[in-house]
């Protein structure tokens, strides 16, 4: 979602403000513009500066979280589901998932060992920008997202700087929706 759209809280919540990624509360009536309404999350103007708020808080807003999966059809492999999750993932500022941003560097799927009934995800993802205060809650945001399919039972992120991040990382998709093809 690109416009803009004023609501008044429906209970207290809490946000990261952005791009610090400071936990704040949001109490109920207070007055937010959501700015960007991307992979169930919310990126909000409150008080003159930019929050996150989470989808778990989706209902504080008036929203409802969509799952990403049930676009996919029934026989979805266990590789498409974790893309479509990490797929799912945005950074607050920018309009763009983080796989097309170029974000994601490697992922790889096998058993978990430690339970023979589920996978283990290993995943190498950088960010835009070394010093981003938002870096520890988009990892976060995508480690969550590819537990919640069932059959993920570990996921392990490590975030690298090496190769550094550039534009040139991005999909044409991501261009395009930035205004630079």
């Amino acid at each position: 979602m690109t416009d803009k759209e004023i609501i008044i809280l429906n209970r207290d919540c809490t946000a990261l403000l952005v791009p610090s990624g400071a936990r704040i509360m949001l109490h109920v009536d207070t007055e937010v513009t959501i700015t960007q309404s991307l992979g169930n999350s919310y990126t909000v103007a409150v008080y003159g500066n930019l929050a996150r708020i989470d989808g778990k808080d989706a209902d504080a807003l008036g929203k409802t979280p969509t799952n990403p999966l049930d676009e996919l059809p029934e026989n979805a492999t266990i590789e498409d589901q974790v893309w479509m999750q990490l797929k799912s993932v945005y950074d607050p500022e920018i309009p763009v998932n983080i796989v097309d941003l170029g974000l994601v560097y490697k992922c790889e799927i096998m058993p978990d060992l430690k339970d023979n009934t589920g996978f283990l995800v290993k995943i190498e993802m950088t960010l835009t920008a070394p010093g981003c205060g938002m870096g520890p809650v988009i990892a976060t945001d995508a480690k969550q997202r590819i537990l919640s399919i069932p059959s993920i039972k570990t996921v392990e992120i490590e975030i690298v700087f090496d190769p550094p991040w550039d534009q040139s990382m991005m999909s044409d998709v991501a261009k395009l929706e930035l205004g630079m093809l």
